[in-house]
């Protein structure tokens, strides 16, 4: 005998809507309802996907996003070891170039960190495109993620093209003293700089507000941060601005991995210290971007 479908019982003014299926036992589904998220804890398919997204989307055009930064960097050690390193100069007991490529590598990994997740919001505003971004099932947290993961991910490839351009230059010899703080600051900023920019493109409303922080904040705190020199050489007064400067430790630690020493301090105490509060400097900083995302600041408007 055919089953029977029972009547579903009559909904509440506004209840969600019910689905009746018959067959072998009839099933009775229903909706969720209105404002009550079907999709709990992490949407790990969405974080992946805008992940891979905002990946492709600098991978299409490597040429510009990968290579060109790896030659201007290159550009910048050769300038400087000329200018600088002859006559076997030494800084910190070692010769002028082995001292330089650390810091323009990490230099070049903040640098474009903050270019590409810079762009991921501000470009979708001006074009209006951003609600591609929005509308899917993320969340704050996961927005924010994906967009840094993937900042963090091309400060990385660029960081190792610019390493291996730098080993095939004659007169520079790269050597891991340190590799655990070559991993870590190298880390920190770049999540540190993805952080800002991704706090740069939620203010920005045209290319030319993204554009004044990279030339007159994120180029002067990464060039006056110790990149082609140590801040020993530098007045007291200017010792203790750089010391405020967060580029500096992360400049400075990543050369100590490669070099066994640096100028934030005697010992590798001074090292961790260094480190432990650019962790909590980067903590900081991604609880004010998500509540800047949670509020819809300059997005949702």
């Amino acid at each position: 005998m055919t089953d029977q479908v029972p009547n579903s019982p009559p909904h509440a003014a506004g209840a969600a809507p019910s689905l009746v299926e018959s067959g072998s036992g009839s099933a009775v589904t229903r909706f969720a309802p209105h404002g009550q998220p079907v999709i709990t804890g992490i949407n790990r398919i969405g974080l992946w996907s805008l992940y891979i997204k905002e990946v492709r989307r600098f991978l299409k055009v490597q040429t510009q996003t990968i290579w060109a930064p790896a030659v201007t960097t290159l550009l910048f050690l050769v300038i400087f070891t000329v200018a600088l390193g002859r006559g076997g100069r030494e800084v910190l007991g070692v010769p002028f170039g082995d001292f330089v490529a650390p810091g323009l590598i990490v230099m070049g990994m903040m640098q474009n960190g903050f270019a590409n997740s810079s762009f991921s919001l501000l470009s979708g505003k001006i074009q209006g495109t951003i609600i591609d971004l929005l509308m899917p099932p993320l969340s704050e947290g996961e927005l924010m993620t994906g967009i840094v993961a993937a900042a963090v991910t091309r400060a990385l490839a660029v960081g190792c093209t610019v390493a291996l351009a730098m080993a095939l230059y004659p007169g520079v010899t790269l050597h891991a003293a340190e590799p655990w703080a070559i991993i870590w600051f190298g880390l920190m900023g770049s999540i540190l700089l993805a952080l800002m920019g991704l706090l740069a493109s939620i203010w920005a409303e045209k290319f030319d507000h993204n554009a004044a922080v990279t030339n007159f904040v994120i180029a002067p705190l990464s060039l006056l941060s110790g990149t082609f020199y140590v801040i020993d050489n530098l007045s007291p007064l200017f010792q203790t601005i750089s010391r405020f400067n967060p580029f500096f430790y992360v400049i400075s630690g990543f050369r100590y991995g490669f070099l066994g020493q640096s100028d934030i301090g005697e010992g590798v105490q001074a090292i961790v210290w260094a480190g432990a509060g650019l962790a909590a400097c980067n903590l900081l900083l991604a609880l004010l971007c998500y509540r800047v995302l949670k509020s819809g600041w300059k997005i949702k408007s």
